[in-house]
């Protein structure tokens, strides 16, 4: 079988906003999510900026559910609740056996296991809690979101460092394709803003040290761009198949038309220059999809802000859609967002649907000196989309040298 995948659903909560339509409108009017680190816990590091989440996330939450989950499932279960809702799906709309749910996160439950293993430290065994093993586990999201909708055709953790999100949305579409399930619930959740992280990011000089001008701090494809911004929150999609979606009358963002992934092989830190691997991956989303370079209108780029990482996927992109890439408008959300890591890919393919639904694309913020080597064409405000079919991509690379990417079209 290779049946229709559609977005019927979307939920997220990100350091922009607790839900979809405050994140968007964020993007949209390119706010910086990073602000400065003043907890104690920080004091020390060379790199003291982040973008949190606002707020407390278990707040919306049941009492139980909030204790049981680690930060990281809370994000996740709020987010799939809002995408569950936004597709107008409630209990028993979908056969329990037709519904599964690909969730994945990079580090899982950090903050409880760290704080598990000093409160074990300090005063022993008896204060550890029975809930530890169900909130450390990287499985720990989708399954809790699997127990709560009562999805029974199956649970898929997907683990592929910061491309993660995408990788979530590929299997559930895969999913969808094979047969398998009618309803996917797929996303990607991270809770790592933790001083180990901080440190250990910083040790690679992977991160931007900008502690005095945090809001400015990532910079996507800027010459004096340097390190990402970390990030936290989660992303969900509720994907359907499009016999199932126009049965019961669903409201459809856009069609998941297609999916390619590709392995660098080269470096783990690094991507390889050249760009091959994750053009390969790109050609193969576009192929999947069935699209020709001539039909994409925007690129969500990854672009985490890094020296090397950007410049490596503007000669991708152009090698695949052409210079200036092809006329392609280009938008990189981590400027305003952070890198959410194990949902940045989802939180990222959310933008590039509403880009496509409301046709309009948000700008890469702090953009003020193109690299004189990166030959695309990058919105540095909000830019129309033109009438007619659109199609996109949303790219997601990550360390070890993952490469997904995911195309979205309207028709």
């Amino acid at each position: 079988m290779n049946r229709q995948v559609v977005v019927t659903g979307l939920g997220a909560v990100t350091p922009l906003g607790p839900d979809v339509a405050s994140t968007w409108e964020a993007l949209l009017a390119g706010r910086s999510a990073t602000t400065a680190l003043h907890d104690e816990r920080f004091e020390g590091l060379p790199v003291r900026i982040a973008a949190p989440v606002p707020g407390d996330p278990g707040a919306d939450l049941s009492r139980v559910s909030a204790r049981r989950l680690d930060r990281y499932e809370q994000f996740a279960m709020r987010a799939a609740l809002e995408a569950w809702a936004d597709a107008g799906l409630a209990s028993g709309t979908v056969a329990a056996d037709r519904l599964a749910v690909t969730i994945g996160s990079c580090i899982g439950g950090l903050h409880t296991t760290l704080d598990t293993y000093d409160r074990l430290k300090a005063a022993g065994p008896r204060l550890v809690s029975p809930f530890t093993i169900g909130k450390m586990i990287p499985d720990g999201a989708a399954s809790w979101v699997a127990l709560e909708l009562g999805a029974k055709a199956g649970i898929q953790t997907p683990v592929a460092a910061c491309a993660t999100g995408n990788d979530a949305l590929r299997d559930g579409a895969a999913l969808i394709r094979s047969g398998k399930a009618d309803v996917v619930v797929a996303g990607g959740a991270e809770a790592a803003i933790h001083p180990l992280v901080l440190a250990a990011f910083s040790a690679m000089r992977a991160l931007s040290p900008s502690n005095d001008e945090p809001a400015r701090a990532s910079r996507p494809f800027d010459k004096g761009r340097d390190g990402f911004v970390l990030g936290e929150g989660a992303a969900v999609m509720v994907l359907e198949s499009a016999d199932h979606a126009a049965a019961r009358g669903a409201r459809v963002y856009a069609r998941l038309a297609g999916a390619g992934s590709s392995a660098d092989g080269h470096d783990f830190a690094q991507p390889d220059p050249s760009g091959a691997g994750q053009a390969d991956a790109i050609r193969e989303a576009m192929t999947d999809a069935g699209l020709d370079a001539a039909a994409i209108k925007h690129v969500n780029a990854h672009a985490a802000s890094t020296p090397q990482g950007d410049l490596t996927e503007s000669v991708a992109i152009s090698s695949v859609l052409g210079r200036r890439a092809g006329g392609a408008v280009v938008t990189a959300s981590k400027s305003a967002l952070g890198h959410l890591m194990g949902a940045a890919g989802a939180a990222e393919s959310i933008a590039t649907v509403l880009a496509l639904h409301h046709r309009v694309v948000p700008p890469t913020i702090n953009l003020t000196d193109l690299d004189d080597e990166i030959d695309l064409d990058v919105a540095r405000e909000p830019r129309s989309l033109p009438e007619g079919p659109l199609a996109a991509l949303s790219n997601s690379f990550g360390l070890g040298g993952h490469n997904v990417v995911v195309a979205f079209s309207t028709t």
